[in-house]
């Protein structure tokens, strides 16, 4: 039973955020293949439920972690898309003034603390998180976003043992995709049900439809309630699916056209959007506004990035230590 109910508001929400970060994406998609955005690039498209459902829980201040494919993560989290896309193009004006691109999103105002593009590094970086919110007194929780393919990296162990011993509040979630960049779950491990990996560990362990935001806010308002609680930590596999490939070089042949439509099927936007028609919850008017909103923001996004400064070449030495004047760095 969910203690934050759902209601015509939480359905509004979920599609507007959603929509933005499907539509953020897209438009990423078609600049990369301009050149204007270089590098890597891991979209989000499909999988815009996981993170939807978790911010109808969360608090501004609980903070956050993922891995590579975050442009999301930032979306959701408050970064602006006119500082995301900024990043992506390397500009001064992004949130890591350029420095981070496409896999290294970052910002502390938000506690939005990466973009990581070490498979499975962010796990115990998050868990570290969790301890310092426990040991301030605070009341607020770590969620740790991880690929399918980070659960076999020995940093998941060794953090899921340490967060259970310390009963930290952190929430571990694997968004399983199906493939860890074009390799399937069952080719990769003997324990497809993915979630059953924090159960030897005492921790509460689940499945969810990660293509469903209302079944992702229950399983997160749960965790995160249990966290605050002082109860410890909390493992969610969200099962989801990419409509895209691993990055946009990936041209996806280990997996067949029906199966990527039947997930089309169950995209989670469309869901959301039936289910808002079905409780006449909003009109068609509403959601060509919404749609005009969206589009508006995204374009100022892109207008923000194309006439954003470069970096001044003086920038290679700066945010290399907290010590301002660290005697072993010369220009």
């Amino acid at each position: 039973m969910s203690s934050i109910e759902i209601n015509k508001d939480t359905y509004l929400m979920w599609y507007e955020q959603m929509l933005l970060m499907r539509k953020f994406e897209e438009k990423a998609g078609q600049l990369y293949g301009q050149q204007k955005i270089r590098g890597f690039c891991h979209l989000y498209i499909g999988q815009e439920a996981v993170l939807a459902g978790a911010m109808s829980v969360m608090k501004q201040e609980d903070s956050m972690i993922t891995a590579y494919r975050d442009h999301a993560h930032a979306l959701a989290k408050g970064v602006t898309p006119n500082s995301i896309m900024a990043e992506l193009y390397g500009k001064a004006t992004g949130c890591s003034k350029g420095k981070g691109g496409s896999m290294h999103m970052f910002s502390k105002e938000k506690h939005f603390y990466g973009g990581h593009g070490i498979v499975g590094g962010q796990v115990p970086l998050g868990a570290g998180i969790a301890f310092a919110e426990q040991y301030k007194g605070t009341e607020f929780v770590n969620m740790v976003y991880m690929g399918d393919g980070a659960v076999r990296q020995g940093a998941l162990t060794e953090t899921f043992n340490m967060a259970a011993l310390w009963k930290l509040p952190v929430i571990f979630i694997c968004e399983n995709n199906g493939y860890a960049m074009g390799t399937s779950v069952a080719r990769t491990t003997i324990q497809t049900d993915i979630y059953k990996l924090g159960l030897p560990y005492g921790i509460p362990s689940s499945a969810v439809d990660g293509m469903d935001p209302a079944a992702v806010h229950v399983a997160m308002d749960e965790a995160i309630s249990r966290a605050r609680a002082g109860e410890g930590p909390t493992f969610l596999e969200m099962r989801t699916y990419r409509y895209k490939g691993h990055s946009m070089s990936d041209p996806q042949k280990y997996r067949t056209k029906e199966e990527l439509e039947s997930y089309k099927a169950k995209d989670p936007i469309e869901i959301t959007r039936q289910a808002i028609v079905e409780k006449k919850y909003a009109d068609e008017a509403w959601f060509e506004e919404i749609d005009a909103k969206i589009k508006a923001i995204v374009d100022e996004s892109v207008k923000f990035a194309e006439e954003s400064p470069w970096p001044e070449a003086s920038e290679l030495y700066t945010d290399v230590y907290v010590q301002q004047d660290y005697p072993y760095i010369r220009d």
